[in-house]
This record gives structure tokens, sequence and C-alpha cells, in this order.
């Protein structure tokens, strides 16, 4: 039989999860986005749950072509624009929008002008609002949003910028005010649709925030952009991916006794350990220290010592009844449906959410739970 450890993708909780961002935006378009194969869930495996989207966002035009295969006909954008000329053809080929951030993507559209007249593209122009990685800063955009709507193949232009810090604040203050002041000034008379709102500002900021298009990421994979200011329950999401394995081993170990690599972890009293068919090489952080929630039999108990490559330790001194083949779950939500939200995980190895489902490896087995 295979090694019983297997990632579970939750599709009615992806759908779920969608409703929530439409609950909390029921005036803009839902874009959901797929970028890191659906954070690590897969973009084929994911469709199901969030076939309901308006659109989809993603970082790879081998992203949008997997979409395109599916029978998608909602609208597709690349987040991080063109990387190269010849991504124009791709982009007419699979009717993809795209995001411009550089001069070097207008001179490219101006270029493709030239040699496909009847090839027009709907463009995101990001505004470098103040997260300084990509678009222009706000004293350019009026120069470029002009350069752009005199383009005989650009049909539209949506506004857009990305918040640093939707899931907070920012010296001091709301973590969106200072962001969206400058943004909002910037394209001031200037006609086109608005796309501000990640998860963060999605879920804090919707009763103050208008955006025509939303771009809801993190959300929709059930975990919490704020945590631990806000837990999933805290915005009624669901985990929407389960990694699932079992005991395969148990060890009676005595006071004084060590556990692992390292000898980190020393008992001080007598022990029943359960031996877990999971380790590093699965995905899961090997920077986990002793504590690190897990469920078995749907019990909340914790890992003890360091991560190996394939196996981790677990205490089950106060499960007498967990046995070789006992259902443990590492994150997500048991076979009876007790929920271990994939933030508290990663806090315990000093990460976010994001980092344990995208991390999940090729040799873990996944399925579908419709």
């Amino acid at each position: 039989m295979p090694r019983p450890i297997t990632a579970i993708i939750h599709q009615q909780a992806l759908a779920h999860n969608l409703s929530v961002a439409r609950q909390c935006m029921p005036n803009s378009q839902v874009f959901a986005v797929v970028k890191a194969n659906a954070y690590g869930h897969g973009i084929e495996r994911v469709y199901a749950g969030l076939e309901g989207a308006d659109g989809f966002a993603f970082l790879d035009i081998e992203e949008g072509a997997r979409l395109r295969a599916l029978g998608c006909k909602k609208p597709l954008m690349l987040l991080e624009g063109i990387f190269a000329f010849e991504d124009l053809f791709a982009c007419v080929k699979h009717e993809m929008s795209f995001a411009i951030h550089s001069r070097h993507q207008v001179q490219w559209l101006k270029q493709f002008a030239e040699i496909a007249p009847d090839a027009h593209f709907d463009v995101f122009l990001k505004m470098n609002s103040g997260m300084n990685r990509l678009g222009f800063e706000p004293q350019q955009y009026a120069e470029i949003w002009q350069e752009l709507h005199q383009l005989n193949n650009v049909r539209s232009i949506t506004h857009m910028t990305h918040f640093s810090d939707a899931d907070g604040q920012r010296f001091g203050q709301d973590g969106i005010q200072y962001q969206n002041l400058i943004f909002s000034q910037a394209i001031q008379g200037f006609e086109g649709k608005i796309s501000l709102s990640n998860s963060a500002a999605i879920l804090r900021h919707h009763q103050t925030l208008h955006s025509d298009i939303v771009r809801s990421g993190i959300m929709l994979y059930g975990s919490s952009p704020d945590y631990p200011t806000h837990t999933i329950q805290d915005w009624n999401l669901q985990p929407s991916m389960s990694l699932r394995s079992e005991i395969i081993a148990i060890q009676m170990i005595q006071t004084g006794e060590s556990i692992g690599y390292g000898s980190k972890f020393i008992a001080t009293q007598n022990m029943r350990i359960g031996i877990v068919a999971c380790g590093y090489a699965d995905g899961y952080q090997r920077l986990s220290a002793t504590g690190t929630p897990v469920l078995v039999d749907s019990i909340k108990t914790q890992t003890l010592g360091r991560i190996s490559m394939d196996m981790l330790a677990v205490d089950l001194t106060a499960l007498p009844q967990a046995n070789v083949g006992s259902e443990v779950v590492l994150w997500g939500r048991s076979s009876q449906g007790v929920a271990l939200p994939i933030d508290e995980v990663a806090a315990s190895s000093g990460t976010i959410g994001y980092e344990l489902m995208c991390a999940v490896t090729a040799r873990v087995h996944f399925q579908i739970d419709a």
C-alpha cells in the first residue's frame, strides 16, 4: 500500500470561502487568485470550488492556459504582467489581461500594435503607492495612463495598486490609509475601474473601501491574512487543504530519555509517543518546534523533538486509545470534522500558512473531497 500521507482538497470549503469574499464585497467583481499552482492546492483540483469567481489572477501564462483547458471562459489576469514581448502572443491566444508596471511593458505594447493591429488588450495599470515592489510612482502615473489611453490596442485600463499593510497598521496608523490616499489622489479625473483589495483588505476594510475588482487570495484557502489578530473562525473561513497521515509505530520512553536527532527533547516523565509518516521531505516545516499542534484521532496533542525527513514524533501519553493506524492531522480537518487551522501550525515554526500549503511536495498524494 502507499505511504499513508495524503493532502485532501476540500472543494466545498473553497466555494464557501469564495462566498465570504462576495458577502464582504457584494458590489465588486471577485477574482480568485490561483498563483503558485493555487497556493499549492493544484489549479485543476481547486477549479470546481472556485468556478463561481468572476475571474482568475495568477503569475504565469501556463497557469492561464491550464484554466482555459479546463473550460474557463472567465476573465484571466497576469498579476505581474508580461515578462517578454513574445508573451503578448499568448495573451491574445488565451484572452488574458495583464498588469502594466514598467515602461518596457508599455514599449512592447506599442511594438505589438505595429505587427498585430487587430489585437486588443485589457490592462491593469499598477501604481506604486508605497509597497515599493512593482508599479509607477504616483507622479508618473498620469503620463503612463495617457500613453496607454492613446494606444489603439488597449481596450480598457483598470487602476490598480497593492496594499503593504492591509492586515494591520502602518507606522501606527490604519494600514491602508496612506496608500489609499495617494492612490485616490493620483487617479482622480481618470476613467476606468479600480482594483485594490487583497484578502486582508476584503475582510478588514470592506465597509470603507471601494474596489470594482477585488483579488481574493489566501482567504480562499482557509488561512487568515491577519492571524493571530483574527483566526479563520473569526472570519468564517474553512480549511481548504487537510494534510493527514497515520501513526506507524509506538514507542514507550522513560524519564530522561531523548527523542529524535540532536536529542533536543528530553522526557521529564515516562511517555508514550507515536511516530508519524510525515517529515520535511513532505513539506512539513523542519523548524517546527516541540509543541506544534497536531490532531490524533481528532484530539489535539503536540509534536516532540526535531522533525526528520520522513517522520515526526507526537505525544500520545494522554491518548491511550491511539495506536498504529490512528489518523493524524498535521493541518486542516480530521475525518470527523475537527479543525486544526494551518495558521496555528505555521506559527509554531515562525512562518505563515501560505508557506506551508505552498510547500507540500510531489511525493504527497493528493485527493479531492468534493
